[in-house]
Protein backbone atom coordinates (compact mmCIF):
# COMPACT_ATOMS: atom_id res chain seq x y z
CA UNK A 1 0.00 0.00 0.00
CA UNK A 2 2.92 2.17 1.08
CA UNK A 3 4.99 0.91 -1.95
CA UNK A 4 2.61 1.92 -4.74
CA UNK A 5 3.34 5.92 -4.08
CA UNK A 6 7.20 5.16 -4.85
CA UNK A 7 7.02 2.55 -7.98
CA UNK A 8 4.97 5.06 -9.81
CA UNK A 9 7.71 7.22 -9.06
CA UNK A 10 10.17 7.58 -12.22
CA UNK A 11 13.45 6.01 -11.49
CA UNK A 12 16.69 7.61 -12.96
CA UNK A 13 18.14 5.09 -15.96
CA UNK A 14 21.22 3.91 -15.05
CA UNK A 15 22.98 6.19 -18.17
CA UNK A 16 21.49 9.38 -16.34
CA UNK A 17 22.53 11.18 -13.82
CA UNK A 18 19.42 12.52 -10.96
CA UNK A 19 19.17 15.53 -12.96
CA UNK A 20 18.43 13.83 -16.41
CA UNK A 21 21.89 14.62 -18.24
CA UNK A 22 23.39 11.38 -19.72
CA UNK A 23 26.07 10.28 -18.07
CA UNK A 24 29.82 10.67 -19.48
CA UNK A 25 30.83 6.88 -19.71
CA UNK A 26 27.35 6.01 -21.87
CA UNK A 27 27.30 8.77 -24.74
CA UNK A 28 24.50 8.49 -26.77
CA UNK A 29 24.43 6.26 -29.54
CA UNK A 30 25.10 8.92 -33.34
CA UNK A 31 22.03 8.71 -35.46
CA UNK A 32 22.55 6.49 -38.18
CA UNK A 33 24.01 7.53 -41.51
CA UNK A 34 23.16 6.26 -44.40
CA UNK A 35 26.06 4.95 -46.84
CA UNK A 36 24.51 7.33 -49.25
CA UNK A 37 24.52 10.64 -47.99
CA UNK A 38 27.96 12.69 -49.22
CA UNK A 39 30.40 13.88 -46.50
CA UNK A 40 30.27 18.17 -46.05
CA UNK A 41 32.78 20.57 -45.79
CA UNK A 42 30.87 23.31 -44.71
CA UNK A 43 31.15 27.42 -44.89
CA UNK A 44 33.69 28.65 -42.72
CA UNK A 45 35.83 25.75 -43.33
CA UNK A 46 39.34 26.32 -45.31
CA UNK A 47 41.25 23.05 -46.32
CA UNK A 48 44.48 23.71 -48.46
CA UNK A 49 45.45 19.83 -50.06
CA UNK A 50 44.48 16.95 -51.98
CA UNK A 51 41.07 15.44 -51.11
CA UNK A 52 40.58 11.99 -52.82
CA UNK A 53 38.28 8.98 -52.03
CA UNK A 54 34.90 7.28 -53.42
CA UNK A 55 31.59 7.97 -52.73
CA UNK A 56 29.94 12.43 -52.76
CA UNK A 57 31.30 15.42 -51.08
CA UNK A 58 29.29 18.63 -50.47
CA UNK A 59 31.97 21.50 -50.25
CA UNK A 60 30.62 24.94 -48.91
CA UNK A 61 33.78 26.40 -47.88
CA UNK A 62 37.13 27.29 -49.51
CA UNK A 63 39.30 24.81 -50.97
CA UNK A 64 42.85 24.71 -52.70
CA UNK A 65 44.63 21.74 -54.68
CA UNK A 66 43.37 18.40 -55.85
CA UNK A 67 40.27 16.65 -55.95
CA UNK A 68 39.64 13.07 -57.28
CA UNK A 69 36.54 11.39 -56.25
CA UNK A 70 35.86 8.22 -57.96
CA UNK A 71 32.71 6.97 -58.85
CA UNK A 72 31.21 9.88 -56.97
CA UNK A 73 29.80 13.48 -57.24
CA UNK A 74 31.20 16.35 -56.14
CA UNK A 75 29.43 19.51 -55.56
CA UNK A 76 30.62 22.81 -54.56
CA UNK A 77 27.49 25.01 -52.98
CA UNK A 78 26.79 28.41 -53.04
CA UNK A 79 28.84 29.80 -50.92
CA UNK A 80 31.95 27.48 -51.96
CA UNK A 81 35.53 29.41 -53.53
CA UNK A 82 37.40 26.00 -54.94
CA UNK A 83 41.13 26.47 -56.81
CA UNK A 84 41.77 23.19 -58.15
CA UNK A 85 42.29 20.68 -60.57
CA UNK A 86 39.09 18.21 -60.04
CA UNK A 87 38.44 14.90 -61.62
CA UNK A 88 35.23 13.14 -60.13
CA UNK A 89 31.77 11.26 -62.13
CA UNK A 90 29.59 14.09 -61.55
CA UNK A 91 30.96 17.72 -61.10
CA UNK A 92 27.91 20.28 -59.71
CA UNK A 93 28.66 23.73 -59.47
CA UNK A 94 26.71 25.99 -57.16
CA UNK A 95 29.73 28.54 -56.14
CA UNK A 96 33.19 29.76 -57.68
CA UNK A 97 35.93 27.05 -59.16
CA UNK A 98 39.02 28.04 -60.93
CA UNK A 99 40.84 25.33 -62.55
CA UNK A 100 40.62 22.21 -64.88
CA UNK A 101 37.00 20.04 -64.52
CA UNK A 102 36.65 16.48 -65.76
CA UNK A 103 34.16 14.45 -65.11
CA UNK A 104 31.41 12.45 -67.16
CA UNK A 105 28.88 14.77 -66.50
CA UNK A 106 29.19 18.30 -65.23
CA UNK A 107 26.50 20.75 -64.53
CA UNK A 108 26.88 24.72 -64.01
CA UNK A 109 23.95 26.18 -62.05
CA UNK A 110 22.94 29.51 -62.16
CA UNK A 111 25.05 30.75 -59.33
CA UNK A 112 27.51 28.89 -60.47
CA UNK A 113 30.94 30.70 -61.67
CA UNK A 114 33.92 28.21 -63.42
CA UNK A 115 36.71 29.92 -65.01
CA UNK A 116 39.28 27.26 -66.58
CA UNK A 117 39.02 24.27 -68.79
CA UNK A 118 36.66 21.09 -68.91
CA UNK A 119 36.43 17.69 -70.17
CA UNK A 120 33.04 16.05 -69.87
CA UNK A 121 30.88 13.64 -72.09
CA UNK A 122 27.60 15.62 -71.02
CA UNK A 123 27.42 19.21 -70.02
CA UNK A 124 24.27 21.28 -68.67
CA UNK A 125 24.51 25.22 -68.25
CA UNK A 126 21.75 27.14 -66.35
CA UNK A 127 20.80 30.95 -67.61
CA UNK A 128 22.60 33.06 -65.21
CA UNK A 129 25.91 30.74 -65.13
CA UNK A 130 28.92 32.51 -65.70
CA UNK A 131 31.99 30.84 -67.81
CA UNK A 132 35.33 31.48 -68.92
CA UNK A 133 36.47 28.54 -70.39
CA UNK A 134 37.46 25.94 -72.48
CA UNK A 135 35.07 23.23 -72.94
CA UNK A 136 35.68 19.61 -74.52
CA UNK A 137 33.26 17.73 -74.83
CA UNK A 138 33.78 13.57 -75.42
CA UNK A 139 32.38 10.87 -77.09
CA UNK A 140 30.98 8.45 -75.36
CA UNK A 141 33.99 5.80 -76.23
CA UNK A 142 36.62 8.25 -76.18
CA UNK A 143 38.96 7.85 -73.04
CA UNK A 144 40.12 10.93 -71.52
CA UNK A 145 43.01 13.22 -72.52
CA UNK A 146 46.16 14.31 -71.53
CA UNK A 147 46.54 17.81 -71.58
CA UNK A 148 48.72 18.70 -74.91
CA UNK A 149 51.05 21.09 -74.68
CA UNK A 150 50.09 23.83 -77.13
CA UNK A 151 52.37 24.19 -80.00
CA UNK A 152 52.74 28.15 -81.71
CA UNK A 153 52.97 28.21 -85.28
CA UNK A 154 56.32 29.15 -86.69
CA UNK A 155 56.39 32.89 -87.46
CA UNK A 156 56.76 33.50 -90.93
CA UNK A 157 60.50 35.35 -91.34
CA UNK A 158 60.58 38.19 -93.64
CA UNK A 159 63.71 40.25 -93.60
CA UNK A 160 63.97 44.34 -95.09
CA UNK A 161 65.00 43.13 -99.04
CA UNK A 162 61.91 40.80 -99.41
CA UNK A 163 60.09 43.74 -98.84
CA UNK A 164 62.17 46.04 -100.83
CA UNK A 165 61.94 43.77 -103.64
CA UNK A 166 58.25 43.90 -102.88
CA UNK A 167 57.68 47.58 -103.31
CA UNK A 168 60.54 47.48 -106.35
CA UNK A 169 58.11 45.56 -108.34
CA UNK A 170 55.03 47.47 -107.15
CA UNK A 171 56.20 50.58 -108.13
CA UNK A 172 57.85 49.39 -111.65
Amino acid sequence: MWRKAEENKAQPSPDTSPSGVPSPRHPPAAPPVSPNAPAWVSQGIKIKGEISGRGNLFLDGVFEGNIHIADGSFTIGPNARVIAEIEAREIIVHGEVIGTLKGEHVQVSSTGRVTGDMETRGIVIEDGAILRSKVQVRQENEPPQSPQPEVPAPAKESNATDSAQASAANAS
